[in-house]
């Protein structure tokens, strides 16, 4: 999974594109966010993981979930159902 570089000698920070093998976590709406947000996810792993699960899920119950990318990024149903059409997504 790709980190943000140290501040040392830091190259390479900006990559062009969607970087599915960011960290990733599943979380239900209304979970709160708040202090302890990272100990509430339900489920972690890649990004193309997490879009690829989600759409595993009956449609009506995607609503009640989001995934929350490195660097507190939230992708919402809508969201992930688009990405997961684009020609980029990792399919296998």
């Amino acid at each position: 999974m790709t980190d943000h570089p140290s501040t040392y000698r830091g190259e390479d920070c900006h990559r062009p594109g969607i970087q599915w093998d960011d960290r990733a976590e599943l979380h239900r709406v209304g979970d709160g966010d708040g202090v302890l947000d990272g100990a509430k996810g339900l489920r972690s792993g890649t990004f193309a993981d997490l879009v690829k699960h989600m759409m595993l899920m009956p449609e009506h119950e995607r609503k009640d979930y989001y995934i929350e990318k490195l660097g507190d990024r939230e992708y919402r149903a809508d969201e992930v159902t688009t990405l997961s059409k684009r020609d980029d997504f990792p399919r296998s």
